[in-house]
């Protein structure tokens, strides 16, 4: 059995799960280009890199998207929440070309097209589906009695 679970608010919660990803990922990008490589074995380069604030812009972002991305998987299948988020991917790689002057070859362009392509038939099913029985579920999920049947 599937449920239409999708209200305007989780169209926006999804929406913050994109657009956090996508920003976070790039202000990291942008952050770590500005102060050049860092080594592990140089913890002390790492924790001045954190407290730069393009990273640390990108690392505020990245919290919000894991808060937004628990909330969406609250409420939503795991195989609805992922395909609908990646087009964070679509967003990243335009915020790249076009912020960060990345070069974009023809066939990551393709790609592109073809998770925007994916997002569209992901979206179109149901966000949520019952399992058959209650013996799909995990044993720590169902009750006690579920568990004796």
């Amino acid at each position: 059995m599937t449920h239409s679970t999708m209200t305007f608010r989780r169209y926006l919660v999804l929406g913050a799960v994109t657009l956090t990803s996508s920003c976070g990922d790039t202000f990291l990008s942008r952050g770590m280009k500005s102060l050049g490589p860092v080594s592990l074995d140089h913890p002390a380069a790492l924790i001045h890199a954190v407290f730069s604030p393009w990273v640390a812009a990108g690392i505020v972002l990245l919290i919000g998207f894991f808060a937004s991305y628990m909330t969406a998987l609250s409420w939503a299948d795991l195989t609805f929440v992922l395909p609908a988020s990646s087009l964070g991917y679509v967003i990243m790689t335009l915020l790249a070309r076009f912020w960060l002057r990345e070069h974009v070859s023809p066939l990551r362009w393709l790609g592109v097209l073809f998770i925007t392509a994916g997002v569209g038939f992901v979206t179109r099913g149901p966000s949520w589906t019952e399992p058959t029985t209650s013996h799909s579920l995990p044993a720590e999920t169902r009750t006690a009695e579920e568990v004796r049947s």
